[in-house]
């Protein structure tokens, strides 16, 4: 399914089904390419793969404890991501030539950062409270009674020429032991979390609607 919204000023898709995670790849570079010749729109791409295992540039071969399912060379930033059924993967492809919104042109840290806000302004639709944590990648939830906190959304970007790609990976219902195969993102101390973990049973349709609408809170 394609659907493009008319209140953005880029192209927004959900494709439905599982998307091979090697296609992806192909499919984000051949759209940067086309974004940095001028002939194509900025894109947000929402997919959901199948269980993939993969490796960030920062990725250590000791992190990958269980290679259960396919593992990939990711190319972007960071460490170890599993994607898989149950997760929304977003790939966020702008050129960072141009502000949106908030972040300001030709400035990674403030496009990273947005990119936490959006995920934060999203789950708050779910009454959940998403926090960043110094030196650590991603979004978390803390169970303050317990004295825990896990991480419910992960963050990996790659940019070419100013133009981004890669993005973002909420957990709205995926299987959580298969992150048992990896150390994500190179945290072992910390657990991961999902919204059905958090007790909030919402559709991966709901969780497009949230993220669709806080996305011009902080991108324009």
């Amino acid at each position: 399914m394609t659907a493009p919204s008319a209140t953005h000023p880029l192209d927004w898709i959900v494709t439905d089904g599982r998307t091979p995670y090697a296609g992806a790849l192909e499919a984000m570079e051949a759209h940067v390419a086309a974004i940095r010749a001028g002939t194509a729109a900025e894109r947000v791409w929402l997919v959901e793969h199948d269980p993939t295992y993969t490796a960030g540039t920062s990725a250590r071969p000791e992190d990958l404890r269980d290679s259960r399912f396919p593992v990939f060379a990711a190319g972007r930033g960071g460490q170890w991501t599993y994607h898989g059924p149950g997760q929304r993967t977003g790939y966020v492809m702008l050129d960072l030539n141009h502000a949106h919104g908030s972040v300001p042109p030709r400035d990674i840290r403030a496009y990273v950062h947005g990119l936490e806000e959006w995920l934060i302004r999203a789950l708050d639709r779910f009454n959940i409270r998403a926090e960043r944590r110094e030196g650590r990648v991603g979004l978390w939830v803390a169970n303050r009674a317990a004295g825990t906190e896990d991480k419910i959304a992960a963050i990996g970007v790659r940019v070419t020429r100013w133009v981004t790609w890669h993005g973002i990976a909420l957990n709205v219902d995926p299987d959580l032991s298969h992150f048992g195969g990896i150390v994500p993102c190179g945290i072992a101390e910390h657990g991961v979390t999902s919204l059905h973990a958090q007790g909030v049973p919402a559709t991966m349709d709901e969780a497009d609607a949230a993220l669709q609408g806080a996305w011009t809170e902080v991108f324009g």
